[in-house]
C-alpha cells in the first residue's frame, strides 16, 4: 500500500497538481469519478453493463480509488485503520443474527 500511495503522490507532484487537490475538491472528484461509474450501468442490467463496459469500470473505479487515497494521504487518514474500523462499527450495527440475509438499514425492522 505504501508503494501505491508513492506512486500516485508522485506523479501528482510531479506534475504540480498539489495546488488543485484541496479535500473539498477531492472529495468533489471522488463524486463525479463514482457518477461516472454509475452512468455506464444507465438502462442496463447489470450483466449487459459489465459485457458492454468492463474496461471503462476499470478505468472509473481507479480514479475513485485515486482520489480517494488521495484524499486520505492529505487528510493523513491511515486507510488500512479507517477500513478495519468501519468494519468494526458496521459489525456492531448490523449483527450477524439480525442481518444475515437481509438488505436492510440499522434503522428499519
Amino acid at each position: 500500500m505504501d508503494e501505491l500511495m508513492q506512486r500516485i503522490i508522485q506523479f501528482r507532484d510531479d506534475r504540480d497538481w498539489k495546488q488543485f487537490h484541496d479535500p473539498k475538491d477531492l472529495a468533489l472528484s471522488i463524486t463525479l469519478e463514482s457518477s461516472e461509474l454509475l452512468e455506464l450501468f444507465q438502462w442496463k442490467n447489470s450483466q449487459q453493463a459489465i459485457e458492454q463496459h468492463y474496461s471503462d469500470m476499470q478505468d472509473e473505479i481507479a480514479d475513485i480509488l485515486i482520489y480517494t487515497l488521495t484524499l486520505a494521504h492529505d487528510l493523513q487518514i491511515d486507510v488500512k485503520d479507517a477500513i478495519l474500523q468501519k468494519i468494526d462499527k458496521n459489525a456492531k450495527k448490523y449483527p450477524i443474527s439480525s442481518s444475515k440475509g437481509r438488505a436492510h438499514k440499522s434503522t428499519q425492522q
